[in-house]
């Protein structure tokens, strides 16, 4: 997760907000530059005009990329002081590395490391120098979080899948992450691109990530370094200087209370060790008492006991943080502690009123008290406007549709303190209660999501219609809108409720909800490799619970992405514990399934009779329950297989038996195919006047079907047979009828 930013924004009309400080001009920091230096507001412009300003500077350009906004580098007020860090990161890259001969660059990137303890701003300076190098880098500036908001590593194979996916590039479901990494380094060794890494744990999380491509530039985000990789250029955060820590207490704070007691303001930055995060939680507190002192802060800053088990070098942040969170009411604590749970540390107002069991409103206004007081920060897509709070709630969430709602991220310095919070606080039983709340709301959004990719008029669209108006879509594109943007805390919500394995059930309604909202809105082939990780995590709930059914479906749904992804031993694999499993508890329709997709493997593999033999299984099941049109489509497989292996006599018997199912079922264009395939067999086994009269009658049934493309390759097949018989004048006349007809009836 990305750290405590330097300089976040505060609500218009609190007091010391955006609009006050950006006419403040504080003296200069060490490094001799304005601490406000890069503001993109004019004097005296309001703090709608700043915030314009800001989200219309140069960034992310292509492709387009989800991220927490920094505020230091997007906020109204500009980016606060670190001009002396800036220059040096900048010069970095264009010196020679150590990998190098003779001056030329490497075949690498260049890596650049801001190191830094979490709350010393170091993902606002990295967010920041990306923004001054956009332009530099035309194929667009791509961000990854290394580090999950419970503090464990982000898999490499689903940061390598996203970055993929943002620069437009097939991901194959189910790859390995080695085959995933390989992918990236190839698909950026031609591309002149800037990625960002935050939040690395070490070097092991960065190194396979980085492209074999001189023209792109790693800019990496970490505690400390990255002992393994060559050349990285460092550049370690402390505190702010102390004209930059007292120029961003004085955006919350407003300048007034700073300059009536300059020397507080300047213990108050000592007090918060210059960290970023700090100085903006103690603006915080600051902003919501207008009538309280610089004075009066330091004070309350030194009068908060230390607490046992704070990390390391962690004081000023932990004490920052218990002086905001002690100010908060009851329940604004415990909605705090609560959305510690949020999957992917992100929450909007309907993820805060479910796990708090609160409104929507009162959520939405909780979340925006949050963000101005410094606990949370808002979330955007690139390229929109920043969302920043508004007392006066218009736009907010409650007041239209689910899609309208702000998300929020909790900053990753702050989660371990929430989250320790919530751990001594909140009982497990309450906990659990909170996350089934959270899940159950999360279903019934999915499913209204769901149906806004339907038709018109179909049952789902009706029964959605029934639901309260901040469950509803305004439309399809707004219910797409909120699946992309909340695809990753969907797909962690699921992770999370399975390794939990407390709430067996509703995890698996919530699986089923997001697989088929993706299929809706996105079509199985391009959702594919999440569907994989979510067929993986319904196995693993039924293998748990020793559910077969379960276990069958989501073997074969396993088995169909590996067989497409080119897998086929995987995918027989898969197949064979399927058939296993809907064998135990008789179920016939997965049962067959299993037994057509082996013999499909087989197919694939050209072990022609260990598939025919598979296929012939599933044909008698078929036929015993009475399926024939599933029959006759099973004997021309069967019949296919034989031709493969040059068995005429068989393919012959197989294709006529699928020609007389067609005939019973009344499917004149089955029985055209059919006729067709026989003549086709006639043909190889050396029988070319069988061949065209079988395949004159095929072309009767076709016409009589209508079936233009169908007719279309009988004319040509038959012009190719006359050809053989020596009749190159008729041969023409039906290959120019075939020719036309396809161009009536293109694919």
């Amino acid at each position: 997760m990305t750290d405590q930013a330097v300089g976040g924004g505060v609500p218009p009309g609190k007091a010391g907000g955006p609009a006050t400080a950006a006419r403040q001009r504080p003296g200069p920091d060490a490094d001799g530059a304005s601490a406000d230096d890069g503001a993109s507001a004019d004097d005296g412009a309001s703090a709608d005009d700043g915030a314009r300003a800001a989200a219309g500077r140069p960034g992310t350009r292509r492709p387009p990329t989800r991220r927490t906004v920094p505020p230091a580098a997007t906020a109204p007020g500009g980016f606060i002081g670190r001009r002396r860090e800036l220059k040096a990161l900048r010069a970095d890259i264009a010196r020679t590395g150590l990998d190098t001969l003779s001056g030329r660059r490497g075949a690498r990137s260049r890596v650049l490391l801001v190191a830094g303890r979490p709350g010393s701003g170091r993902s606002a300076l990295a967010a920041e120098l990306a923004r001054q190098l956009a332009d530099d880098y035309p194929d667009g500036v791509l961000r990854a979080g290394l580090t999950n908001p419970g503090g464990g590593p982000v898999p490499l194979d689903l940061v390598a899948r996203d970055l993929l996916t943002e620069l437009g590039a097939p991901v194959q479901p189910g790859a390995a992450e080695d085959e995933l990494t390989e992918a990236l380094r190839a698909a950026l060794a031609e591309r002149r691109a800037l990625l960002l890494l935050d939040d690395a744990a070490g070097a092991e999380q960065v190194e396979p990530l980085l492209p074999d491509a001189a023209g792109c530039l790693v800019v990496a985000v970490s505690e400390g370094p990255l002992t393994g990789i060559t050349d990285v250029r460092p550049c370690t955060l402390g505190g702010l200087d102390n004209a930059s820590a007292v120029a961003l207490l004085s955006r919350y704070a407003g300048p007034t209370r700073i300059t009536v007691d300059p020397r507080s303001a300047d213990a108050v930055a000592e007090e918060c060790g210059g960290r970023p995060a700090a100085l903006v939680l103690a603006g915080g507190w600051l902003a919501e008492r207008p009538k309280s002192s610089v004075a009066d802060l330091l004070q309350a800053l030194r009068e908060v006991p230390e607490q046992a088990g704070e990390p390391t070098g962690g004081r000023p942040l932990a004490r920052a943080f218990r002086l905001v969170y002690d100010s908060l009411s009851p329940v604004a604590a415990r909605t705090l502690r609560l959305l510690s749970l949020a999957p992917a540390g992100l929450a909007d107002a309907h993820i805060a009123s479910a796990l708090a069991g609160c409104s929507v409103a009162a959520a939405e206004a909780a979340l925006r008290d949050f963000a101005a007081r410094g606990l949370m920060r808002p979330v955007q897509e690139d390229g929109a406007e920043a969302a920043e709070p508004d007392p006066r709630g218009h736009g907010s969430g409650y007041a239209g549709s689910a899609g309208l709602q702000a998300q929020y991220a909790m900053p990753g310095c702050l989660a371990p303190l929430v989250r320790a919070a919530l751990d001594a606080k909140e009982r497990p039983a309450e906990i659990q209660l909170a996350r089934a709340r959270m899940l159950e709301r999360t279903v019934r959004l999915l499913q209204s999501c769901r149906a806004l990719g339907e038709p018109a008029g179909s049952p789902a669209r009706q029964k959605v219609a029934g639901l309260p108006r901040s469950l509803r879509f305004a439309s399809a594109a707004s219910a797409a809108a909120w699946l992309r943007s909340r695809r990753p805390a969907l797909l962690e919500a699921a992770r999370i409720a399975v390794e939990e394995g407390e709430l067996d059930t509703l995890d698996r309604r919530l699986m089923a909800a997001i697989v088929r909202t993706l299929i809706a809105h996105q079509g199985a082939e391009a959702a594919a490799p999440d569907l994989y990780g979510l067929h993986g995590l319904v196995l693993e709930v039924a293998e748990r619970r020793g559910l077969a059914r379960e276990q069958a479906a989501a073997l074969l749904n396993l088995g169909d992405l590996d067989a497409q992804a080119g897998r086929t031993t995987d995918a027989m694999a898969r197949y064979r514990g399927a058939l296993s499993a809907a064998r135990e508890v008789r179920d016939p329709i997965a049962t067959v399934r299993a037994l057509e997709s082996l013999g499909g493997t087989y197919t694939e593999l050209g072990d022609w009779q260990r598939a025919a033999d598979w296929y012939g299984r599933a044909l008698e099941l078929r036929l015993t329950r009475g399926e024939n049109a599933d029959g006759a489509r099973l004997h021309g497989r069967i019949g296919a297989v034989h031709t493969y292996a040059a068995r005429w006599g068989a393919a012959l018997k197989e294709w006529r038996a699928a020609y007389g199912a067609y005939r019973r079922l009344g499917d004149v264009a089955g029985q055209a195919r059919a006729l067709g395939e026989v003549a086709r067999v006639q043909e190889y086994a050396g029988r070319p006047e069988e061949s065209l009269r079988t395949c004159t009658a095929a072309l009767s049934l076709a016409a009589e079907a209508r079936d233009g493309r169908l007719e279309a390759a009988l004319q040509l097949r038959i012009a190719d047979t006359l050809d053989r018989l020596g009749d190159p004048a008729a041969a023409r006349l039906h290959r120019a009828i075939g020719e036309r007809l396809l161009s009536d009836h293109p694919q």
